[in-house]
């Protein structure tokens, strides 16, 4: 039988993440040809920036939707840590490492919340999560009594994190970049070289199985709302350094929605056990830089940015249901 003279593709590639690479692409070469704005450095800087800070979002995201579940409740979590920081920080004054710490403490203990809920009281994830979206939010408004907190012009260290930059071969890579690079090489690590990354994967494509075959699955469930959590406390502080200010009646609106478009755009199939952190990381990027297209490109009206970004989402997930389907076909016959 002759083989084929096909290269094989690493194992860390799929055709999935080929085929988002070429939409962004195409998305980018697009927005350069139509507005010169696109190319300029203080753009793309910025349109790294915030490619990262919604990165560690969709990472976050991610951990659960590969359990099969779902967490809502991400852009309300953004919101309360984001609150919460400048609020210990400024006003009580906290020290910002014992601010940060106590941040985090919160976020570990509202992921495991959700994962006991879920796993142990056999919860639906939309409805946990749901609730969750108006409680964490309600809390922050509470907390901050609806006022809009910052760190005025200190903290300039803390806020460093999310400010500053590095010269990259001429150009300034923001400081979160290096954060989202950081986080997704750790979980690739986890997903793809860990007992624990095989029974995440396994419980996502069949939790009855996984759980006969030995595997976990309430523990990791649980595990898996924790990751969540934690990585969206840690966006929401990033944000509010970022852009020093946050209201908690709209700070973080919408962001669980773009979190997990950027997942299931980059590879990562709503029913479980499939993903792709280089996916996903390009997912949430072409998530930002067709926000930028719609801002920059005069031809397309910014009043309808989220009817655009839903059809390129709905167009992502019809695409993932398809093929599924012809590979289904294609192993029946």
């Amino acid at each position: 039988m002759q083989a084929s003279s096909r290269l094989p593709l690493p194992a860390w590639i799929d055709k999935k993440v080929l085929g988002i690479l070429l939409v962004f692409v195409l998305v980018g070469a697009f927005t350069a040809l139509a507005s010169d704005r696109f190319l300029t450095e203080g753009n793309l800087e910025n349109l790294l920036r915030r490619s990262a800070l919604f990165g560690v979002l969709s990472l976050g995201a991610a951990w659960v939707i590969v359990t099969g579940g779902i967490d809502l409740s991400i852009g309300s979590l953004v919101c309360l840590s984001a609150c919460l920081l400048p609020w210990l920080v400024v006003e009580h004054g906290f020290a910002p490492p014992l601010a940060v710490g106590i941040v985090f403490a919160v976020a570990l203990v509202i992921g495991l919340l959700h994962g006991v809920l879920v796993a142990r009281l056999g919860l639906q994830p939309f409805l946990v999560t749901l609730c969750g979206l108006l409680l964490y939010r309600g809390l922050a408004r509470v907390i901050v009594d609806d006022r809009t907190v910052g760190f005025g012009t200190g903290s300039s260290g803390l806020r460093s994190f999310a400010t500053s930059s590095s010269d990259v071969l001429g150009f300034e890579v923001p400081t979160p970049f290096f954060i989202l690079v950081t986080l997704a090489v750790l979980t690739a690590i986890v997903w793809r070289r860990t007992v624990f990354g095989r029974w995440l994967f396994a419980l996502g494509r069949n939790e009855t199985a996984a759980r006969f075959s030995g595997v976990p699955t309430k523990r990791i469930i649980v595990a898996s709302y924790v990751v969540c959590a934690l990585l969206a406390a840690l966006g929401g502080m990033l944000f509010v350094l970022d852009v020093n200010a946050a209201q908690p009646t709209d700070f973080g609106n919408f962001y669980e929605l773009y979190a997990i478009a950027g997942a299931v755009l980059g590879g990562c199939a709503l029913r479980g056990g499939e993903g792709s952190v280089l996916g996903l990381v390009i997912g949430a990027a072409l998530m930002q830089v067709l926000r930028n297209t719609i801002r920059l490109v005069d031809a397309l009206p910014n009043q309808a940015e989220y009817a655009i970004l839903g059809v390129v989402i709905l167009a992502g997930v019809l695409l993932d249901e398809s093929v599924r389907r012809m590979t289904k076909a294609r192993k029946r016959g």
